[in-house]
């Protein structure tokens, strides 16, 4: 069982404080994805900074985004991103009557990034980003793509369930769709 670092302070931004945050988030992104960095394979999938700067800058128009960032001892160690969205806009119309009716119709967080360095990953870090976006948003679903390499054991803990295979594009990497009803979250929120 991970205990929570209490030493850390969550921040929370919207969309007019971001912009000067960008550098950032995009080297906490970088040093939380090592995999990922220099590497063409990647970059050609739309993931890198560059691509990452991107999608934040296109993010930010969505009424409701919310950005949070951990600091600990004064140290940008973490942050996430998220923002209410349509069903259609999130799931495409491959997956659409795929997903439960409720995260069809009742309001969906679409949890786009949450990332947490290295030396302060396995620390609660990332459990106490995703429930302060859950807090900011109120969502009575959330869901997240994530690449099929990565740990959905880390994303079960946090109550998401295998929904699907997703593409952003055609031709583009096939993603996880994870998906997760709010009000069986049971992770104790910071």
């Amino acid at each position: 069982m991970t205990i929570p670092r209490t030493d850390v302070v969550i921040r929370i931004y919207g969309p007019g404080q971001v912009p000067p945050l960008l550098d950032v988030v995009a080297d906490i992104w970088a040093d939380a994805h090592p995999e990922l960095v220099d590497n063409p394979g990647a970059a050609t999938a739309g993931l890198s900074v560059p691509a990452l700067h991107r999608q934040i800058t296109g993010h930010l128009k969505w009424t409701g985004f919310t950005m949070v960032v951990a600091y600990a001892g004064g140290t940008d160690c973490g942050f996430g991103y998220a923002f209410p969205c349509s069903a259609t806009y999130w799931f495409g119309p491959d997956l659409l009557d795929r997903v439960p009716q409720g995260a069809r119709t009742e309001r969906l967080m679409g949890l786009c990034e949450l990332a947490v360095r290295p030396p302060w990953q396995s620390q609660g870090i990332g459990s106490q980003l995703h429930a302060r976006l859950l807090k900011a948003i109120a969502p009575k679903w959330s869901s997240l793509l994530a690449l099929p390499s990565n740990e959905r054991g880390r994303y079960a803990r946090l109550g998401y369930e295998y929904a699907g295979p997703y593409r952003n594009q055609p031709g583009g990497p096939e993603f996880d769709l994870l998906l997760m009803r709010t009000d069986s979250w049971t992770a104790s929120p910071q």
